[in-house]
């Protein structure tokens, strides 16, 4: 890969790739919607490829392109074109080479990640790889059978471990107790032998527990609980990411208690990728998107709160109703919960647009104002 010539890679900006992420989301959207029993129309293969496109061409786009643009020669950005290429081969019906696409995206991603632990040897980066591989795996699973369930815990670890290791890398320089760390670890390793256990034996068990305790830990050790003593972008912040936490403890109860609730699996894996997971881009968002794309703009805006809001009550709602039994209202509240991510993510838009207008409008002023004061 850095031995590719990058050349024309330099002339290709990050910001290009927004539309693959964008249309991974809106695929994974279209597909959560028709599963959950949408009739106005057909759409067999999104439905079919729901969750592949949301954690492959969605998110693992996403995170590929959040790595890509920190490496120096940007011939790594064909990670993320991969992977969002990935997503119109599902949708085009061809399924067996959309998974070699993401198969080869994350080895990619793989070697990218153990060329930044070589510079960074620390526990942080060490999680964020074994992310990697996790995703890689995953996705080789994918490709072997086929089968989407086997694949699922696989693609679970990569986010966890992702999320982990940055909060970690994040919450580094607090005085957190050595011997709390090393519960954190063990609670780590107990998730990895929860990957390698038939999952309905002991394998739900011990990575219910996993997450049940990993989610405590967060709660009580990152520096999330700082934020949210903050005014403004830290409190919105601070504030998501306790709610993240608190998603993956309800996801650890749901692994260890709920085994046998006819719903089980809509909500063992919504409580996960809809609520923990998402809730982190909500929360990283203010200062990712600006780093990764570019842009010298504040993403924040107290119109988060609102949209944030929809979201979380609207996933509150959808998780009781798959809880409770209720298909009517898991299909209403399911269906407004995905309205309300295009929600976050358009109001984020308008955010950043109207604030760059501003910017560009002011900057032109400021010329204006130097040619006249040239021409006097």
């Amino acid at each position: 890969m850095p031995g590719l010539n990058s050349v024309y890679m330099k002339k290709i900006p990050p910001a290009y790739l927004l539309p693959l992420v964008v249309g991974g989301l809106l695929a994974g959207l279209l597909g959560g919607w028709l599963r959950l029993g949408y009739g106005g129309f057909s759409a067999p293969l999104p439905a079919a490829h729901h969750g592949v496109l949301m954690v492959g061409g969605f998110l693992g786009t996403l995170i590929s392109l959040e790595r890509s643009v920190v490496m120096k020669n940007p011939a790594w950005l064909l990670l993320p074109l991969l992977s969002g290429l990935s997503i119109p081969l599902f949708l085009g019906g061809w399924q067996k080479m959309g998974a070699i696409f993401l198969l080869i995206a994350s080895l990619g991603l793989l070697v990218l990640l153990y060329k930044q632990s070589l510079r960074t040897s620390d526990v942080p980066t060490y999680l964020i790889a074994f992310g990697g591989a996790c995703w890689m795996l995953g996705n080789f699973t994918y490709l072997y059978t086929d089968f989407v369930v086997l694949s699922t815990g696989w693609w679970m670890a990569f986010l966890f471990f992702t999320i982990l290791g940055e909060r970690l890398e994040l919450s580094r320089y607090l005085s957190v107790p050595i011997r709390m760390y090393r519960l954190l670890y063990l609670l780590l390793a107990a998730h990895c032998i929860g990957l390698l256990l038939p999952f309905h034996l002991w394998g739900r068990v011990v990575l219910g527990a996993s997450a049940l305790g990993v989610g405590i830990w967060l709660l009580r050790y990152d520096m999330a609980r700082h934020g949210v003593k903050k005014p403004g972008q830290f409190r919105y912040i601070g504030f998501g990411l306790l709610v993240g936490y608190a998603w993956l403890v309800l996801h650890g109860l749901v692994l260890l208690f709920l085994d046998n609730h006819p719903f089980h699996y809509d909500l063992y894996l919504h409580t996960f990728f809809l609520g923990f997971v998402f809730s982190m881009i909500w929360s990283h968002a203010p200062i990712i998107f600006p780093a990764v794309f570019g842009i010298k703009v504040d993403v924040f805006h107290p119109l988060l709160w609102w949209v944030w809001g929809v979201f979380q009550l609207s996933l509150v709602a959808r998780i009781a109703s798959s809880w409770a039994g209720w298909p009517s209202w898991r299909f209403f509240f399911g269906a407004l919960n995905g309205f309300s991510i295009i929600a976050v993510f358009l109001s984020m838009a308008l955010v950043v647009g109207f604030r760059w207008r501003v910017i560009h409008l002011k900057s032109s002023g400021m010329q204006t104002g130097s040619q006249r004061s040239g021409l006097e």
